[in-house]
């Protein structure tokens, strides 16, 4: 098993870019995982990983030989290598290099007839994403979509907020109009969370092929959404302020589906 203790290992150095840079991840097609949750469920949703790295005083062999049985390559990392790759501030001693998956809207297929999607219009907070993609996996909807997307799916934050949903949940992305023609051709009906020509969003029906389409909470959606919108739905406020946070009101409109569908 190789080993390296120094953190001006090229290897060590190339590892550190791409936990930092969007643009590194993206030429190499390569990205970090930390953590043992997160790399398990990578392997769950069929990421091929490269390269595992351990620091035994963090993070046992036992361990390491419980989270996967795959011919993997391994090397064991001093603890001030591990803390140069490391995102979080708590220490569970895993990384993983893992390959990239292609998330091109083209790609998307839907194993269900009546399809229940998520679509984030420009989210830009990898926070906000992570929360998105959480409620999405708690309410097993059939996938993720995101439009014109401000960041990369492998920035460490949109994994560590995720908990690792983002390997787990279906998840494409594309501009506005590729996606707003993609649903056309699926016969699949647009809710756009708006406040202009609204009606509120218990009103509805979300029984048949489904997108709940959210924007930003500075910005809304776009006109081409709101325009190519079946409904604009309403979430009817009684407080002081007019928007709540996207994920909370993506949760509350997503789970309103459900309830529709699991009592139909």
């Amino acid at each position: 098993m190789k080993e390296i203790s120094s953190t001006q290992n090229p290897f060590i150095r190339q590892l550190a870019q791409l936990k930092d840079k969007s643009r590194e991840r993206k030429k190499s097609g390569l990205f970090l995982i930390e953590g043992e949750r997160e790399i398990s469920l990578a392997l769950k949703g069929g990421y091929e990983l490269e390269t595992i790295l351990f620091c035994n005083e963090l993070f046992s062999l036992e361990q390491l030989n419980k989270l996967t049985n795959q011919q993997i390559n391994i090397i064991e990392i001093s603890k001030e290598v591990y803390e140069k790759l490391a995102y979080r501030d708590t220490t569970e001693g895993v990384l993983a290099v893992a390959k990239s998956k292609n998330h091109s809207i083209s790609n998307l297929k839907f194993n269900s007839k009546n399809p229940l999607i998520l679509v984030a219009e420009a989210p830009e907070k990898p926070g906000n994403i992570g929360a998105l993609l959480r409620t999405a996996d708690a309410a097993n909807l059939d996938t993720v979509i995101i439009a014109n997307p401000k960041t990369d799916l492998y920035n460490p934050n949109i994994i560590r907020s995720s908990v690792g949903c983002v390997f787990t949940n279906q998840v494409a992305t594309g501009s506005t109009t590729e996606i707003i023609e993609f649903l056309k051709t699926k016969n699949i009906r647009v809710f756009c969370a708006a406040l202009q020509a609204s009606v509120e969003y218990h009103t509805q029906d979300f029984t048949k092929p489904t997108a709940i389409v959210v924007g930003t909470e500075a910005t809304g959606l776009s006109e081409d959404w709101l325009n190519k919108s079946n409904q604009n739905i309403i979430i009817p406020m009684q407080g002081e302020i007019d928007s709540m946070n996207v994920s909370v009101a993506a949760g509350i409109l997503i789970f309103e589906a459900k309830r529709q569908r699991d009592f139909k």
